[in-house]
């Protein structure tokens, strides 16, 4: 297949286009820079400009394109960005798509489980409505403007993604050296869920949604079993061989993070339903594999 992937310089966008192309597939690459390889082809999703010819004759489109939520503080400047990054790139993807003349047959977008908000002890799935905070009203925009796509009949689909485990970025990129130095810990109560996913196993379900014709809509990108913050505090003492009795109370966690701790003591359990009722199987389902994955 031709696939066109935006974001491919981010982690899951780099590791998918590595499993992709190792599979023989073609991948054009969107780049916000001037083209320095074959595979580039320029877009610029704050003007809504995407390079002519870039996405013809293509058979899928994946945008992972946005701006990372822990990447800074959320000053109210960032929180713009967020927001934007996420809804410009989307609308200039879906409104691109919508005019070809013959469109790919799928567009996936990845969004994120903050649709959910802090779920608490309640296990969710693809069925439950959006909360009311920061991160789920982004939620909601990112995948309205996927609209133009969808209303074109391009089968559409929401890769509303969990904590991907993996050294190279996300939570666990900072995880890892606290706990390699053995200062790693729970973080507040340790009573909040999880809802993590591997690598190896995100990479996989993001083809699984490109191959799957019967899916479109919004599906959980999570491991089948989400577990508590001092469960991966365990599993991550465990696996690296280290001690993980440390505590970071919430008030210091509240100070050092503001407004995006609530990601990390907030609680989400959410279930990847509709990737096990399509067959998907995962490769690192528990929380010590998916960390020995990593």
């Amino acid at each position: 297949m031709r696939i066109v992937v935006t974001g491919s310089a981010g982690l899951i966008g780099s590791a998918l286009v590595r499993s992709l192309t190792a599979d023989g597939h073609q991948v054009t690459r969107l780049v916000r820079r001037e083209p320095t390889a074959p595979d580039e082809a320029r877009w610029d999703p704050a003007r809504r400009e995407v390079a002519p010819g870039s996405l013809e004759g293509c058979d899928a489109v994946v945008n992972m394109a946005a701006a990372g939520v822990g990447d800074q503080r959320w000053t109210d400047a960032y929180k713009r960005e967020i927001h934007d990054s996420r809804v410009n790139a989307t609308a200039t993807i879906a409104e691109a798509v919508a005019a070809l003349p013959q469109p790919p047959k799928v567009l996936v977008c990845g969004t994120a489980i903050g649709f959910y908000g802090d779920t608490g002890e309640r296990e969710v799935d693809e069925s439950a409505p959006p909360a009311d905070d920061f991160l789920a009203r982004v939620c909601v925009d990112w995948e309205a403007a996927a609209a133009p796509a969808a209303d074109a009949g391009v089968r559409t689909v929401f890769a509303r993604t969990g904590l991907v485990v993996a050294r190279e970025g996300g939570a666990w990129a900072k995880l890892f050296p606290v706990f390699n130095a053995g200062i790693g810990g729970r973080m507040g109560s340790g009573r909040q869920f999880w809802s993590f996913i591997a690598l190896h196993d995100h990479i996989a379900a993001l083809r699984h949604l490109i191959d799957t014709p019967e899916l479109s809509g919004p599906v959980n990108l999570t491991g089948p079993r989400p577990v508590r913050n001092r469960e991966v505090a365990a599993a991550m003492g465990r696996v690296l061989r280290r001690p993980a009795l440390a505590v970071v109370p919430a008030p210091v966690l509240r100070l050092a993070l503001g407004e995006f701790s609530g990601n990390v003591l907030g609680s989400q359990r959410v279930l990847p339903r509709r990737l096990e009722e399509t067959g998907f199987r995962f490769a690192f389902p528990g929380i010590d594999e998916a960390i020995r994955a990593a």
